[in-house]
């Protein structure tokens, strides 16, 4: 009699768990996905490894720096230059279209550029407005179930900057993440992007290959702790694989924000030495 009240009992917690996701299928820009049916927050940043996981349809979400900044000293035989930027809110803009798709546009309102070429004297400043990099990202499967999630995001670059920024060409590739549902408190996520990008002496274009993984894990509370390795291969000549060791704190204040802080950190010659930040996620 005590097994068959316990089994009955527990039939609709089971049944509960099991329980396949709402169809939200339905859900556009113009008919928003209802709160109470949301994901949980997801982001692209701060870590170099984007989520397979698109913003629900009908909502926005900011993903930015409030600053930046990058130091780069010289590091290779018979350099010796050093390089210093900061960053004021780059920022990555998006909202969701479908319940699977999502439009991003990135940007950085205000960079600052200071090359030092210390042997001969010289410094070069620069200052602008920088970069317009507009994004799409298709979920495959995974985004509101499953142990497996992902994506894919074509992106592309204008030539929009100002003050002698970047270079005068079109660039662009294609990114790969994906992740796995890990125990609970625990995240993992990895990445493959292509990159078709501009010469450095400008005479054609050559493809470089990034790599990523990111896994992070919670501390407390609403603290949590990560860590990534990331790895950037050009097949420009003369050019040697760019490798960075990342880490960074995030914070939830409740479900819709959440603020982060952290530091690039590179481990071979061609990568900028140190890349610390503070900023933020909020979704409406």
């Amino acid at each position: 009699m005590w097994l068959g009240a316990m089994l009955a009992a527990s039939a609709p917690t089971a049944a509960a768990q099991k329980a396949p996701p709402p169809n939200k299928s339905e859900y556009t820009l113009f008919n928003p996905t209802p709160e109470q049916m949301m994901r949980e927050l997801s982001a692209d940043r701060p870590d170099k490894t984007d989520c397979p996981f698109t913003v629900d349809a009908g909502h926005f979400q900011v993903e930015m720096d409030f600053a930046n900044l990058t130091y780069d000293k010289p590091s290779s035989p018979g350099t010796n230059t050093r390089f210093t930027s900061a960053e004021l809110a780059p920022m990555n803009v998006k909202v969701g279209l479908l319940n699977n798709l999502d439009f991003q546009f990135v940007y950085t309102l205000y960079r600052w550029e200071r090359t030092e070429e210390r042997d001969i004297g010289t410094v070069d400043r620069r200052s602008g407005f920088n970069g317009l990099t507009p994004r799409l990202k298709l979920n495959l499967f995974g985004n509101d179930e499953g142990f497996f999630a992902l994506a894919l995001i074509p992106f592309i670059k204008f030539p929009i900057s100002q003050g002698g920024l970047g270079n005068s060409s079109v660039e662009g590739g294609l990114s790969i993440p994906y992740a796995f549902d890990l125990p609970e408190g625990w995240e993992l996520g990895l990445q493959s992007t292509f990159r078709a990008n501009r010469n450095g002496d400008d005479d054609g274009y050559h493809s470089e290959f990034d790599n990523s993984v990111s896994v992070g894990h919670r501390l407390v509370g609403k603290l949590s702790l990560y860590a990534e390795f990331f790895s950037n291969v050009s097949t420009e000549r003369d050019t040697d694989w760019v490798g960075t060791v990342d880490t960074w704190l995030t914070y939830s204040i409740n479900k819709n924000l959440r603020i982060d802080g952290g530091v690039y950190i590179g481990i071979t010659s061609p990568a900028d030495d140190w890349h610390p930040w503070v900023g933020m996620t909020w979704r409406y």
